[in-house]
């Protein structure tokens, strides 16, 4: 696999669903099922019975994972959707922004 284009804390836009355009910051990546966590995005409502440990029950909101394809990677100078290549600059690996050439790590 190497390295992952898409990293824990990268700001990231939703290209489709209900949140089609909300950009986040990626909370979690989950890479055996593909997904990620964005925050403040694909909010879903459980609603939970009355328990011993919450007997008020309630609602909870919270990010459903979604799936990786759904994001890509802001572009550091438009915040535009972008694709990512891996380069090799000074012999270190890191992710480049391939509409404005912008290196995305460091």
């Amino acid at each position: 696999m190497g390295m992952a284009k898409i990293k824990k804390g990268d700001n990231v836009v939703v290209l489709s669903g209900k949140d089609k355009g909300k950009t986040g910051t990626v909370a979690q990546v989950l890479p055996k099922d593909g997904k990620v966590v964005v925050e403040g995005v694909n909010m879903i409502a459980r609603h939970r019975k009355p328990s011993q440990t919450n007997p008020q029950g309630g609602i909870d909101r919270y990010e459903a994972p979604m799936h990786i394809a759904k994001v890509a990677l802001a572009d550091p100078k438009d915040g535009k959707p972008t694709r990512v290549r891996i380069e090799e600059r000074d012999g270190k690996k890191v992710r480049v922004a391939v509409k404005s050439g912008e290196t995305i790590d460091g």
